[in-house]
C-alpha cells in the first residue's frame, strides 16, 4: 500500500482496550507509547493483536506543544 502521508511510525502493538465503539490501541514505537483511537470494527477488519507490528500513519495539520 502506499500512502501520500509523511508521518509513519513503525511499533508493536501493546495492548487493546474496546469500548462501545471505539478502541484504543497502545503501540511501542522505539520505547515510546503511542495511542490511537480507532473504531472497534476497525481493529476486527485489521485482526489487530497484542504483538503484531503496525504502522502509525500520523495525519495532522497541527502540533502543539506547551510548559508549566
Amino acid at each position: 500500500m502506499k500512502l501520500s502521508a509523511r508521518n509513519k511510525l513503525a511499533g508493536t502493538v501493546v495492548a487493546i482496550k474496546k469500548g462501545e465503539a471505539i478502541a484504543n490501541v497502545e503501540l511501542d514505537v522505539a520505547g515510546q507509547r503511542v495511542v490511537a483511537s480507532i473504531t472497534v470494527d476497525a481493529v476486527e477488519e485489521l485482526d489487530l493483536k497484542a504483538g503484531m507490528d503496525v504502522t502509525a500513519v500520523i495525519k495532522a495539520s497541527d502540533v502543539m506543544i506547551a510548559t508549566g
